[in-house]
């Protein structure tokens, strides 16, 4: 690593970037994906434990006043506003104080509010704490896939990030089960149980903020901010590690260097001009990903108990059961199909499974349609549906956290965030609920209709617009501002 000094900045030469991406796997990069990953199973079990409580909630003795529509209705829409404003809020704080110290905080803010949330004594205070943890979790999202993206090596980055962020539904499967065995008043008192799945989830945060004391900072962040010493230190401790595992068997050279020239921060005009004018069309992939996998999944999601209740007698206290196995079908998804996007490839992978989700959604409309359907049934076309929507919605946020330049990334992972968590949590809610509560087989099949159209139409733009990925630096992907 060289540097020389210019009249706007340090100029420097380093091999860092190639020497991280050329790591083969390691104990390490388990490290990695247990102490940030693991926050995806806390947010499908906070959202999935919030649903299923709503009716416990709204009875007498469960300690708060407040209806099942204000817990479903008021207390869900400011938590996707809370992850919204915090996606945005702390995204440009990633990119100007660094990932290390943003997923600290961002969890240490989601910890606090829900230990806050189980001990709720008003509606009031529900309703602040359900929008403080929104808050924190959409800063996760920013902080955590930089930080994966930066320090997986690029030969496993797109199935690692797609296996974290299918990972929000091993979570449901537990908030699910979790769920029924709260409410359960043999076990515990109605004004107990729900007190104590919130008090699950900060506890299980408690441990993962101690588990990330242990992740370092991104290096590649570090040498765009003038703190290449400590880059060095971080990377050759790494290798240290790695070949110490290997039984001191040398790493292979690093093959590339790249000039920077370091500076401390990027102005929005900066970010702005990036990312909806140099990268144009990758602004309209992500954009088109997101809003596809967001209608698609309020189109099955949001109206699936009131389905299975209405169309096929399914008792309210047993959708619990279901949802969990079309959980299980999100999960393995990513799980299954991740290596493929590092093998067969980012355009390829992205868009066959946004395209067949989607015809499958068709198909699964077709047949409800039909009245060929029972409870069971529909919950295994669903599954198949979201085996593959799954791989395609983690995708949507590996594309979007490794197709724009270093200093713009947190900020554009926020934003695309922001804009399908919003378009999924007040647009979707808004057209679907009309659609899946007035009882007649047509409406809720238009509603399958729609998010089955925008998920195939958003594999079409990612057949034409994906970009080649698989097995690339970051910085070859695009090139970071501050490159010479």
């Amino acid at each position: 690593m060289t540097t020389a000094q210019a009249d706007t900045g340090r100029t420097l030469t380093t091999d860092i970037p190639a020497r991280l991406d050329r790591l083969p796997w390691s104990r390490w990069h388990w490290t990695i994906v247990i102490g940030l990953g693991t926050v995806w199973i806390l947010d499908g079990l906070e959202v999935t434990v919030v649903g299923n409580i709503a009716s416990r909630l709204s009875e007498p003795g469960s300690g708060l006043s407040i209806s099942s529509g204000q817990v479903t209705g008021v207390a869900a829409a400011l938590y996707v506003a809370g992850a919204c404003v915090g996606a945005l809020f702390w995204g440009r704080l990633t990119d100007k104080w660094g990932r290390k110290k943003l997923f600290m905080i961002t969890l240490a803010v989601y910890l606090a509010a829900t230990a806050l949330t189980a001990v709720s004594f008003d509606s009031w205070w529900f309703f602040l704490f359900r929008f403080l943890t929104g808050f924190g979790i959409g800063g996760e999202y920013a902080a955590i896939n930089s930080a994966i993206d930066e320090l997986i090596p690029a030969q496993y980055r797109g199935r690692v990030d797609l296996m974290i962020n299918g990972s929000f539904w091993l979570g449901a499967v537990g908030g699910s089960l979790l769920s029924i065995v709260a409410l359960n008043t043999d076990i515990f008192a109605k004004d107990v149980g729900w007190r104590l799945t919130f008090a699950l989830g900060a506890v299980l945060a408690f441990v993962i903020l101690l588990v990330r004391r242990h992740v370092p900072e991104s290096p590649r962040w570090l040498l765009i901010h003038g703190r290449d010493e400590e880059a060095e230190r971080i990377v050759s401790s790494i290798e240290e590690r790695v070949e110490e595992e290997r039984g001191g068997e040398r790493l292979p050279r690093p093959e590339g260097e790249i000039t920077i020239r370091q500076r401390r921060s990027v102005t929005f005009v900066e970010i702005a001009r990036t990312v909806f004018s140099d990268y144009r069309r990758r602004s309209i992939l992500g954009f088109s990903l997101f809003i596809g996998q967001a209608f698609l999944y309020n189109a099955i999601t949001f109206g699936f108990g009131a389905i299975l209740t209405t169309f096929f007698d399914v008792p309210t206290g047993d959708t619990g059961y279901y949802f969990a196995v079309i959980a299980i079908g999100n999960f393995f998804g990513p799980l299954l199909l991740g290596k493929l996007f590092d093998t067969v490839g980012r355009r390829v992978m992205i868009s066959s499974t946004y395209l067949l989700s989607g015809l499958l959604l068709f198909a699964t409309a077709w047949l409800f349609d039909r009245g060929s359907l029972s409870a069971n049934t529909m919950t295994a076309c669903w599954c198949a549906v979201l085996f593959f929507a799954s791989a395609g919605a983690s995708s949507a946020y590996l594309t979007v956290s490794e197709v724009f330049p270093m200093e713009t990334r947190a900020m554009s992972i926020a934003f695309f965030y922001a804009l399908g968590t919003a378009a999924g949590g007040i647009s979707g809610p808004l057209l679907f609920a009309d659609l899946t509560s007035t009882g007649k087989v047509g409406d809720t099949v238009l509603a399958f209709q729609i998010g089955a159209g925008l998920m195939c139409a958003a594999g079409l733009v990612a057949a034409f617009l994906a970009v080649r990925a698989e097995g690339r630096s970051l910085e070859d992907i695009a090139k970071p501002l501050t490159a010479m």
